[in-house]
């Protein structure tokens, strides 16, 4: 499915228009976990989990058989502010390991049985530094969203995304700050490891970017052309192409998060059908959560990116899709219930 949206306006009309969960999915998954050959509640958030698949897919009993990750790159203007401790040739070197194989995402990818894709959004021309100017035009913006948008694979029955790119921490706490308010150190952290003197320079340049861009910060589009990344905008994309196609989504970490929060905070309900893998090691990924109302599968200590907790969080998932579809109920059974 083509991208069905040219400007920002339009993109937002479409996050009106989503589908919901299937009412009467959810009401059947239910029964069934009901009578299912366990205690009631004894698998815990497993059929919180199940139950939540099974609504998004319209059938009592769910299967999970083609599951899709994505990973989105780009590259960040606002690296000539020394926001990272790595220079942003590092993109593009990952890249071609994500391509090569090379790299950790590779392999929990293989291990949870996901395909794979790579998508890098013109890394030979960053965005702007958004202390200067917004980061991207409309039209760039709306391009890094159509790239998401066409990347989800109709055919799959999960979606996950991650992304690469150096700076996108400083990008994604800009885009905290903005949706979320309150002060820029709450939302910034140390990202792939700078010092004491890095952290407050970063701090700064979230703060300047801020003031940049005042004018548009109660208006969440803006916020991501204003603040973000093409990566991000792509990532946003995806999400919001899978709830069309009524795909569940398993969002990564910090980064993902922010890239899901500007679909939230332009229309209220946009990540129902969105679960989150793991809480990141990123200081402000929990504040974030917590404001959108996001309990996290993981807890790791994870800070990699590259969509990996949410590759971790998979494995999970199927085995609560795996549990509800494939356990007899205690009818079949045989089984007294008391």
């Amino acid at each position: 499915m083509t991208a069905p949206f040219q400007t920002l306006a339009e993109f937002r009309d479409i996050l009106a228009r989503q589908p919901h969960a299937d009412s009467e999915a959810l009401t059947a998954a239910a029964d069934r976990n009901g009578q299912l050959t366990k205690p009631p509640g004894a698998l815990g958030r497993i059929e919180d989990i199940a139950i939540w698949y099974a609504s998004w897919r319209g059938t009592a009993a769910p299967t999970i058989d083609r599951t899709q990750m994505v990973v989105f790159a780009g590259n960040h203007g606002v690296t000539a502010q020394g926001v990272s401790a790595f220079p942003s040739e590092v993109t593009a070197q990952m890249v071609i390991n994500f391509q090569h194989g090379g790299a950790a995402i590779n392999q929990l990818c293989e291990a949870n049985g996901a395909t794979l894709d790579v998508h890098a959004l013109d890394l030979d021309t960053p965005t702007a530094d958004f202390t200067q100017e917004p980061a991207m035009t409309e039209q760039e913006c709306i391009s890094a969203l159509t790239t998401g948008w066409n990347a989800v694979d109709a055919e799959a029955d999960l979606f996950a995304t991650g992304e690469m790119g150096i700076g996108n921490t400083t990008s994604a706490a800009a885009i905290a700050a903005a949706l979320f308010g309150g002060p820029a150190e709450t939302w910034t952290g140390r990202g792939t490891g700078v010092d004491d003197a890095g952290f407050a320079n970063k701090v700064r340049v979230v703060n300047e970017g801020l003031s940049r861009h005042e004018r548009i910060l109660n208006d969440p589009l803006g916020v991501l052309k204003c603040l973000g990344g093409r990566e991000i905008a792509a990532m946003a994309g995806a999400i919001a192409a899978a709830r069309a196609k009524r795909i569940p989504v398993v969002l990564d970490g910090f980064i993902c998060t922010a890239a899901a929060s500007v679909l939230e905070r332009a229309q209220e309900g946009a990540l129902d059908h969105a679960i989150s893998a793991h809480l990141s090691a990123e200081g402000a990924h929990r504040k974030m959560l917590t404001t959108l109302g996001k309990e996290p599968l993981l807890d790791l200590g994870l800070r990699l990116g590259e969509g990996s907790g949410a590759a971790l969080a998979i494995g999970l998932i199927k085995s609560a899709v795996a549990c509800h579809a494939g356990m007899a109920t205690f009818a079949e059974a045989g089984v007294a219930t008391g």
